[in-house]
């Protein structure tokens, strides 16, 4: 009994998520810079420590921008007239925004500056010798892929209903990941009956159409793979 409301509530909040998404335009410059920045840390090679950096600043500025909406939409509710007060809140708001943004920027010209300068082919070489790095970047790029065309498309939440499937999304990218570096016939068709039984259960729920799934499927596919073709090499 006590699964249902939290799972309502870890829906409802995927929610705001696709909510912030379809109505706040610089969540998505924010989302496009986090995606570009993720990829050039691939390129670049950096360590554990650096990605987990990039991670907090990157989620620093996505959370900011998430109370800064919250309490827009709060104060827009409050109040139907112009309040110095209600003005003071918003700017306030941005301004933690601003500040966060302008930190992950310090914190991205700290880490990628030395690289950059010092770029060289063996650097590549180095990533592609990182599958976990790989890995995660590109499931990260595929939840990214799906919450954006969910957005465009207005449909759905993350765990409901909506083009593309997230759930098939995820699961067509692990299913790649697995396959690419193991290359086990057996991994690979457990990866795949795993994969499978996603689509599946998605579908008989009721969830997503034949469409929806397969869509979701092949994008996390077509994602992994580009990734995984760029920077890794077994």
């Amino acid at each position: 009994m006590k699964t249902q409301p939290l799972f309502r509530s870890f829906n409802y909040a995927i929610d705001g998520v696709v909510y912030v998404l379809r109505t706040q335009r610089n969540m998505r410059i924010h989302l496009i810079i986090a995606a570009l920045v993720l990829l050039l840390s691939l390129v670049l090679g950096v360590d554990s420590i650096q990605f987990m950096i990039l991670m907090m600043a990157i989620v620093l500025v996505i959370i900011t921008e998430f109370f800064n909406t919250a309490i827009e939409s709060t104060i827009d509710v409050t109040t139907n007239t112009y309040d110095p007060l209600a003005q003071i809140a918003k700017d306030v708001a941005a301004a933690a925004v601003l500040i966060s943004t302008l930190v992950a920027v310090v914190v991205g010209y700290l880490i990628f500056f030395p690289k950059l300068n010092s770029f060289t082919f063996g650097t590549i070489n180095r990533v592609r010798q990182s599958p976990i790095h790989v890995t995660a970047i590109a499931l990260i790029l595929v939840i990214i892929a799906v919450m954006w065309a969910k957005a465009r498309t207005k449909t759905g939440t993350w765990l409901r209903g909506g083009w593309p499937s997230g759930h098939s999304a995820v699961a067509g990218s692990l299913f790649t990941a697995i396959t690419l570096i193991s290359k086990n016939a057996l991994l690979a068709t457990l990866a795949l009956i795993m994969a499978l039984l996603v689509f599946q259960s998605r579908r008989e729920a009721k969830f997503h159409s034949v469409l929806q799934i397969a869509s979701g499927g092949l994008l996390g596919v077509l994602i992994t793979v580009i990734i995984f073709q760029l920077f890794f090499k077994s």
